[in-house]
């Protein structure tokens, strides 16, 4: 079953408190035009490894931040679908899951835990008067004649969960559903920068079922573990795997904004391994997952250059290019913003 009220909250961050004790939570204290909030991040999983993974993005882009900014401040129920700014891990292109790490939440030193982390984008948004933050997750309260246990505040009230929910073990696995991901964004006007903050528990697995998020077991034999699947993190640099495909064919251009006519709109695929890669069975999505059938194959090093056909289309004004394999599972992942696709028929080149 998934969160029950996923939304988003848009409010200006006024005090914090460090994560502590045996189930550590970041706390900050928000408050929009008439409302106190209060953020419980966690920085330590109840599950082992306790670490958290996380990806901290300062120069965070995507093409759904235009509506985050038309939002008014307080809280915002979000459809868990495609093509709005309701956030899913796997599918939303938000990032390179593979830049995700592990971090302890208290280590001796500066600027080397997950508190610390997450406590310099937040120090500095208080101390920028016009700087917003933006926490994805599950709402709790009002609790009428309750003050909240950190801040005070009276009625307590406030936004949980603000890390990826699906993908879950155990009893968690209540929580699993797609596009109901928590984050948190921070928005500072003045020098026109978005931060993203990102979380993810080791225990969770990165191929979920596209209706339940559920766990998927890879297409491999051997033993499972408890979970059903064995977990396996994303490393820069180690060779991609049946049961973790990322990263073996990337996106690396796409031409948006043709000149010709009829508009001709192209993906450009690098094939990263050191064999060919028959492309019967794989998929190109677009940003309202429309898929497009491949065929074909890439050769080991080289780049193949698709021509689009309908019903997948890159629009102008910002969009995102989702590529699975055979098994349906997300090789590699790609947004861009309408400014990056304003130059008529130059392509938009993917890191």
């Amino acid at each position: 079953m998934p969160l029950k009220n996923y939304g988003v909250l848009k409010g200006t961050p006024i005090n914090r408190v460090l994560g502590s004790g045996s189930n550590p939570h970041y706390q900050v204290h928000v408050v929009d035009d008439t409302t106190d909030y209060r953020l419980a991040v966690n920085v330590q999983s109840a599950l082992s490894p306790s670490e958290v993974e996380y990806l901290v993005d300062s120069n965070f882009r995507h093409p759904f931040l235009p509506q985050l900014e038309a939002l008014d401040r307080g809280w915002h129920p979000l459809a868990s679908q495609p093509a709005g700014p309701a956030l899913d891990y796997i599918r939303s292109n938000l990032f390179d899951p593979r830049l995700m790490v592990p971090l302890p939440f208290n280590v001796p030193g500066p600027d080397n835990d997950l508190n610390e982390k997450v406590d310099h984008y937040i120090q500095r948004a208080m101390a920028d008067e016009d700087s917003l933050i933006y926490a994805f997750g599950e709402p709790w309260g009002p609790e009428p004649g309750k003050k909240d246990k950190i801040f005070g505040f009276l009625p307590g009230n406030g936004v949980h969960d603000i890390h990826m929910n699906q993908g879950n073990v155990g009893r968690f696995t209540d929580d699993d559903g797609v596009y109901q991901d928590g984050a948190l964004l921070l928005h500072f006007p003045h020098q026109n920068q978005w931060v993203g903050i990102f979380l993810k528990f080791q225990s969770q697995t990165w191929h979920t079922d596209d209706v339940t998020g559920h766990q998927i077991s890879p297409p491999v034999s051997g033993p499972p573990s408890d979970a059903g699947i064995e977990p396996r993190p994303f490393q820069l640099g180690v060779p991609p795997t049946p049961e973790s495909p990322d990263g073996a064919v990337r996106i690396v251009a796409a031409l948006a904004n043709p000149t010709a006519s009829p508009e001709v709109e192209t993906v450009t695929l690098l094939n990263t391994t050191d064999r060919t890669v028959e492309l019967a069975g794989w998929k190109i999505l677009d940003r309202d997952k429309n898929a497009m059938g491949l065929s074909g194959s890439v050769p080991a090093g080289e780049t193949v250059r698709v021509t689009l056909a309908a019903p997948v289309v890159l629009s102008n004004k910002g969009g995102q290019i989702t590529l699975l394999n055979p098994d349906g599972l997300r090789v590699d992942g790609v947004a861009y913003t309408g400014p990056d696709a304003s130059l008529p028929g130059f392509s938009i080149v993917f890191p």
